[in-house]
C-alpha cells in the first residue's frame, strides 16, 4: 500500500497516520509518497506515485483537496484498486467542493477504483494477517469481533478511546466520510461474510440510499446482529400533504426510521453508551432463546431495580419451581429470598453463590441469568469471576454480571470479562442489553409467514384507472376509490352515491337503518372539518333532514367545493377504529402506515410504519407495536377484535402498493375492526393518483450493483 502525503512532521495527519501503520504492525509493504522527504519514519519516500517500485493495491491519500483528483488519476493509471481519501474540502464545504467531489467520483469510476471518503478518519483492520491502522488516532483499540462504521470522523476518535477504556475490541473500523464511493450498504455486504466480525455497529446521520441500506441490513441481520444509532431528523417533504397518512409520515420521520429499522431486523440504540453495552453482550457469542430471566443478587436493592427494568423492557421473571426452591434452601441462609430475584444476602459463601447460579441455569423455564454482586466478604476479586464461570460451565444460556459498588471494581470486572462474562455498572444497563439480545433472537428465528396471493378484479381496477389522468396528482372521488379498493378485496360497508334525497332514501330502505350520510366532493379531504358527515340516521325522515343540513353547512364552509352528491352507507357499530394508509416516501418507496384511527389520529399519533412488501408475521408485529394495542386485544370484559381480518386488509393494501405505483397516497380512516369473527370494514377512503416516479416502487434487490465506484 502507499500513503500519499506521508510526512515526518510529528503532529501532521500524514505523519501520525504513517506512524500508526508502522506501529500497528502492518503485515504488508507500505510506501510513503511525498516530494518533500527522502524518507518518512525511516522508510524510503518516493516523490510521486509513478516512482513507486510496484503498484500499490490500496492507497491512503492525504494531500490538499485541489490535488486529490490528480493523485487519483496517477493511482488509476498504475492500476491501484482502492483508495481511502482522508483529505477534506469537498462536498461538505459546498460550492467548489461539490465540483471537486464530482471530479473525484468520475476519476474513481473511470479506473474502477473503490473509494472510501473523502473527508474521513480512515480505516482499521485488526485481522492478524493485515494489522492495519490507517487512521490518525493515537489510540489503537484491542482486537475483537465488533465492526464499527461511522459517518462522523470526530466521533471515531472518541469511540476508539471509549473502546480502550471499556475493553471493547474491534475487528474493523471504517469512517465513510462523504461517501463519494463506498457507502454503508457496501460495507454491510463485506462484513456479512467477514470471519473476524460477529457484530456490526453503525453511527448514521443520513443515508445515501435508504431502501438499499435496509435491504442490505436485512440480509446481514440474518447471520449477525446489526446495531445502529441514528442522529438527526430528516426534513419534512416540501409539498403540502393533505392526507392523514402523508401528514403523519412526513412529520414522524424519526419514528419512521425506527419502525423500518425494526422491520429490517436492525437493533436501534438511543445513546452511544447503550450501543456499546448491547454490543458487549452480542460479542460474547451468547444466544437468548426467550425472554425469561433469572436474577441472582446478594443485595436486595439492586435486584429490585433490575426487576423494574425487566418490566419496562419486556423480560419476564418466572417463579422458580418448588424443587429448585427446596434445593436453594439447603444452600443459603434462612434469611435469603427464594423467589425470582434470588437474594442470597451479603453473608453468602462463594461456593453457595456458585451452586445457586448453577441451579438457576438448570431451570428449564429460564433463558438467561443476570448476576448482581456487591463485592463483600468472599464475593469479590477473581474468586467472584471464577464462581460465575464455573457455575455456567458448558451451559449455553447467557450470563451477564453487574458488579455494583462505590469502590474500585476493576479487578472483578477484568476477571469476569477475561472469562467472556459481559459486565455492567448498573442493573438497568444489563437488562436493556439482555432484552436486546432476546429481541434479536426472537426476530431472527421467526419463521416466514407470507400472505397468500390475493385475487384481484383486474377489469375493475383498469376501468377506474383509465377514467383518471395521472399526469398530475389527483384525488379520486370516494366512490371510485371504494371501487378500486374493493377490487383488491378491501371490505367496505354497503354504500351508494346518491344524487337526490329520494335516491338516497331508496337505497337506505333497501340496506336498512342506521345509515351514514357523507358529502361527495373531490375538493373535500376531511369531511368532518366542514360538517360533511352525519351518522346514526335511523329513518327516511332523518336522512332527508340531514341531507339538507349538510348541503347548507358545506356550502357555507367550503363554497368552492363541487358537490357530486351524497354517499349513503350502512353504519358499522360496535368496533374499534384504526387507520391504514399508504405513502410513497421519496427515500424508501411504498410505506404502509397503521395506527389507531378516527378524527384524533394526527393528535394522538399512535402509529407505526412498514415497507411493502411484508409478510403476516410482520403485520402482526406492526399492529402489536402501537401503544393502543391492548384495546384491540379487549379490555374489561370486551371481546377481542378480529385481528386476522385486520392483518388481511394490511396484506391487501401492501399488495396494492406494489401492483399500482400510480397510487401515491391512501387513507383508510377509519377502518372499524369488529369483535373476533365479525370482520373489519373500511368506512372512509381517500386515494391520490399521480405520475409514476423512481420512488413509486421498491428499490432493486441488493444484489444489483450501485452505479458508483467499484465495490470494496
Amino acid at each position: 500500500m502507499a500513503v500519499i502525503g506521508a510526512s515526518n512532521s510529528p503532529l501532521s495527519v500524514g505523519g501520525m497516520l504513517f506512524r500508526n501503520i508502522l506501529e500497528a504492525g502492518y503485515r504488508g509493504v507500505v510506501y510513503p509518497v511525498n516530494p518533500s522527504w527522502k524518507s518518512v519514519s525511516g522508510v524510503r519516500c518516493y516523490p510521486t506515485v509513478a516512482d513507486l517500485p510496484e503498484t500499490p493495491e490500496l492507497a491512503v491519500v492525504i494531500v490538499p483537496a485541489p490535488l486529490v483528483s490528480g493523485v487519483m488519476t496517477q493511482l488509476g493509471e498504475r492500476g491501484t484498486r482502492g483508495a481511502v481519501v482522508i483529505s477534506a474540502g469537498f462536498r461538505e464545504i459546498g460550492g467548489v467542493g461539490i465540483a471537486r467531489e464530482e471530479e473525484l467520483i468520475a476519476t474513481a469510476r473511470k479506473y474502477g477504483m473503490s473509494l472510501v471518503g473523502p473527508n474521513c478518519f480512515g480505516v482499521i483492520n485488526t485481522a492478524p494477517e493485515v494489522s492495519l491502522n490507517a487512521t490518525f488516532s493515537r489510540d489503537l483499540p484491542p482486537k475483537g469481533n465488533i465492526a464499527f462504521v461511522s459517518q462522523s470522523g470526530a466521533l471515531c476518535a472518541g469511540i476508539l478511546r471509549y473502546g480502550i477504556s471499556e475493553r471493547i475490541g474491534f475487528s474493523r473500523f471504517v469512517s465513510v466520510g462523504n461517501r463519494a464511493g463506498v457507502e454503508e450498504s457496501d460495507i454491510l455486504h463485506a462484513l456479512s461474510t467477514d470471519p473476524y466480525t460477529d457484530v456490526v455497529l453503525l453511527y448514521i446521520e443520513s443515508l445515501a440510499n435508504e431502501r438499499r441500506f435496509l435491504d442490505a441490513a436485512r440480509e446481514v441481520a440474518k447471520v449477525k446482529p446489526v446495531l445502529v444509532i441514528k442522529s438527526g431528523r430528516s426534513p419534512e417533504g416540501e409539498r403540502a400533504v393533505r392526507s392523514h397518512t402523508g401528514s403523519i409520515a412526513h412529520s414522524a420521520q424519526d419514528r419512521l426510521y425506527g419502525a423500518l429499522f425494526e422491520q429490517a431486523g436492525i437493533l436501534r440504540a438511543e445513546t452511544i453508551g447503550e450501543l456499546f453495552r448491547e454490543a458487549k453482550v452480542f460479542s460474547s457469542g451468547e444466544r437468548m432463546n426467550g425472554s425469561r430471566l433469572a436474577i441472582l443478587t446478594n443485595s436486595g436493592g439492586p435486584g429490585i431495580l433490575a426487576t423494574d427494568a425487566c418490566a419496562r423492557w419486556g423480560l419476564s421473571l418466572p417463579p422458580l419451581p418448588e424443587r429448585t426452591r427446596t434445593r436453594l434452601r439447603s444452600l443459603l441462609s434462612p434469611s435469603a429470598a427464594f423467589g425470582n430475584p434470588v437474594d442470597t444476602t451479603a453473608d453468602v459463601t462463594i461456593r453457595s453463590f456458585a451452586a445457586t447460579l448453577k441451579e438457576l441455569l438448570n431451570v428449564t423455564d429460564i433463558d438467561g441469568c443476570l448476576v448482581i454482586a456487591t463485592p463483600v466478604g468472599e464475593l469479590q476479586g477473581p474468586a467472584l469471576a471464577q464462581a460465575i464461570f464455573s457455575a455456567r460451565g458448558r451451559l449455553k444460556k447467557p450470563v451477564v454480571a453487574c458488579v455494583f459498588g462505590l469502590v474500585d471494581l476493576s479487578q472483578e470486572v477484568q476477571a469476569l470479562e477475561a472469562h467472556r462474562v459481559p459486565t455492567f455498572t448498573f442493573p438497568e444497563e444489563a437488562v436493556v442489553a439482555l432484552a436486546s439480545l432476546a429481541h434479536y433472537e426472537r426476530r431472527r428465528d421467526r419463521p416466514p409467514h407470507p400472505f397468500p396471493p390475493y385475487a384481484v378484479h383486474r377489469e375493475t381496477v383498469a376501468r377506474v384507472l383509465e377514467a383518471v389522468p395521472t399526469a398530475e396528482p389527483s384525488v379520486l372521488p370516494e366512490f371510485s376509490a371504494r371501487a378500486l379498493l374493493s377490487a383488491y378485496g378491501v371490505p367496505f360497508a354497503p354504500a351508494h352515491l346518491a344524487r337526490t334525497p329520494e335516491e338516497g332514501v331508496e337505497f337506505a330502505d333497501k340496506i336498512g337503518y342506521p345509515v351514514v350520510l357523507k358529502v361527495a366532493s373531490p375538493e373535500i379531504s376531511h369531511k368532518t372539518e366542514v360538517g360533511g358527515v352525519r351518522v346514526g340516521l335511523l329513518s327516511a325522515t332523518d336522512l332527508r333532514t340531514a341531507w339538507e343540513e349538510v348541503k347548507a353547512t358545506v356550502a357555507s364552509k367550503a363554497p368552492e367545493a363541487r358537490i357530486e352528491g351524497f354517499e349513503i352507507e350502512k353504519m358499522i357499530t360496535g368496533g374499534k377504529e384504526v387507520l391504514i394508509g399508504l405513502q410513497r416516501d421519496p427515500r424508501f418507496g411504498p410505506v404502509i402506515v397503521f395506527g389507531m384511527g378516527g378524527i384524533y389520529v394526527e393528535v394522538l399519533r399512535d402509529v407505526t410504519f412498514r415497507l411493502a412488501p411484508f409478510d403476516q408475521a410482520e403485520a402482526e408485529e406492526m399492529v402489536a407495536s402501537v401503544r393502543s394495542f391492548p384495546l384491540l386485544k379487549g379490555v374489561r370484559g370486551e371481546k377481542p377484535s378480529d385481528l386476522p381480518a385486520l392483518y388481511t386488509i394490511l396484506g391487501r393494501v401492501a399488495q396494492l402498493a406494489l401492483d399500482l405505483p400510480q397510487v401515491q397516497e391512501l387513507d383508510l380512516n377509519p377502518v372499524i375492526v369488529r369483535p373476533v369473527g365479525e370482520g373489519a370494514f373500511a368506512v372512509d377512503a381517500r386515494l391520490v393518483l399521480g405520475p409514476i416516479g423512481p420512488t413509486s416502487i421498491s428499490a432493486p434487490p441488493v444484489s444489483v450493483p450501485r452505479l458508483g465506484t467499484a465495490r470494496p
